[in-house]
């Protein structure tokens, strides 16, 4: 049996994932209104939002060290093993969550949680060097990106909806198990890579490992082989260090919008879960767009003539130079309707640019590298994100934003300036002579 575009049903079911991926991460923030009234009755408002603070900055931490781990993980066992192993625990983790009885237990729930859900993002981006020639990883990312927006819009009102019927706790329960659903058809379609992959047409197959070649051909046309560096090697080059600045700097502004929009609009705007359903998805119909938007820029003026540097840096600096102004303007946004519409405009421009960060590691290392510096990066941007996430609560102690929102427009110049001044030329990276 032979299908047409196998890789395109590859990253669709890793955008799923992430879909789910994402309804779960959030089912804590939605429902962090009714687990409070259950669970902490007796603490002031600032006591609980410390309490969801600390157990975010758990769960972050837990996904940096599983981003760490599990790219290398995926570098040894491959995608299709490397998924079935994360997103199994994951969801095993999130239906636990019913089991929750105090900080304590949520704590080590979402640290589970964190670690085995940081796999999705090494994991897709090995999958995109494994399934895409280069010029298709951006529209390819921007693909699997827009699984985050895409689990945002879902997430917030399904959640809320489901609380209807159900108890919080039996929420958790369901979402976890959609999670293990999804196991059935990745086992079914992702048996090998495209090389060996017995439903590929031999016309894809050709096309995919032509477009990967990443060396460069002597006037002999001997093929110089490929640089794969040991993890010394790796950071010893200033071109991962600008992936893994980027991705630090640019990170904490997608998750400060992930972690808190609900509990800021519940805050500021006084909102109740189901009407935080009504308003909460709203800011990531602007990160869906901007997920396919930066995607198809890139493959537009990659197909237009334009060399990968010239495309990744257009791409991301154009992201970021949105964000920025919109990130101060959070500062006095008015009423609620006009505070979600900026945050899409913010979360248009995140999209944007990260889908063409997340290529970086594609694009300068070889295969066998790029979940190590994919692991490394991610684990740099949780880090940023716990730092950030555990300065909320005092920075916002008189139910005041603005300076978490002018620390967020920061964030973009210096992931702007870390590409710009580290990665001199997107291109293989070649070892350093000795």
């Amino acid at each position: 049996m032979q299908l047409k575009g196998v890789r395109w049903w590859v990253i669709a079911l890793i955008a799923l994932a992430t879909v789910i991926n994402y309804i779960d991460r959030q089912a804590l923030s939605v429902l962090w209104p009714d687990i409070v009234e259950d669970l902490f009755p007796d603490e002031s408002a600032l006591e609980r939002k410390q309490i969801y603070a600390n157990i975010t900055v758990v769960f972050v931490f837990s996904y940096a060290f599983g981003q760490a781990i599990f790219g290398k993980i995926f570098d040894w066992i491959g995608t299709r093993l490397g998924f079935v192993l994360s997103i199994g625990v994951w969801s095993i983790a999130t239906a636990l969550h019913a089991l929750a009885q105090g900080a304590l237990s949520f704590a080590i729930f979402r640290a589970i949680l964190g670690v085995a859900e940081a796999g999705n993002w090494p994991g897709a981006t090995k999958s995109n060097a494994d399934w895409f020639p280069t010029k298709e990883r951006a529209l390819a990312q921007g693909i699997f990106n827009s699984g985050a927006a895409i689990g945002g819009i879902i997430s917030i009102p399904l959640i809320a909806y489901m609380t209807v019927f159900f108890s919080w706790q039996m929420v958790f329960v369901l979402i976890g198990v959609i999670g293990l659903l999804w196991l059935i058809p990745w086992l079914i379609l992702v048996k090998s890579p495209p090389k060996t992959h017995p439903w590929i047409t031999p016309q894809e197959r050709e096309y995919i490992l032509t477009g990967q070649q990443s060396s460069v051909s002597t006037k002999s046309t001997e093929a110089v082989e490929e640089y794969t560096p040991t993890t010394t090697e790796l950071l010893s080059h200033k071109q991962s260090w600008g992936v893994i600045i980027a991705s630090a700097a640019i990170d904490p502004i997608w998750w400060l919008f992930v972690a808190w929009t609900p509990l800021y609009l519940n805050e500021v705007y006084g909102m109740d879960v189901k009407a935080i359903g009504i308003y909460g998805w709203v800011p990531y119909v602007g990160a869906m767009f901007g997920a396919w938007f930066g995607g198809l820029l890139a493959q537009n003026r990659l197909k237009a003539g334009w060399n990968t540097d010239k495309t990744r840096k257009l791409t991301i600096t154009l992201g970021c130079l949105i964000m920025l102004p919109s990130l101060l303007a959070m500062s006095s946004p008015g009423g609620p309707t006009t505070a979600v519409m900026i945050m899409a405009v913010i979360l248009f421009g995140f999209q944007t640019a990260i889908g063409n960060v997340q290529t970086l590691p594609s694009d300068l290392f070889s295969q066998k590298s790029v979940g190590t510096l994919a692991g490394f990066a991610g684990m740099a941007a949780k880090l940023a994100v716990a730092g950030l996430i555990s300065l909320v609560p005092i920075l916002t102690a008189d139910g005041n934003y603005t300076t978490v929102f002018v620390i967020g427009a920061s964030l973009a110049v210096i992931a702007m300036a870390a590409v710009w001044i580290l990665i001199p030329t997107v291109e293989p990276v070649k070892a350093k002579a000795k």
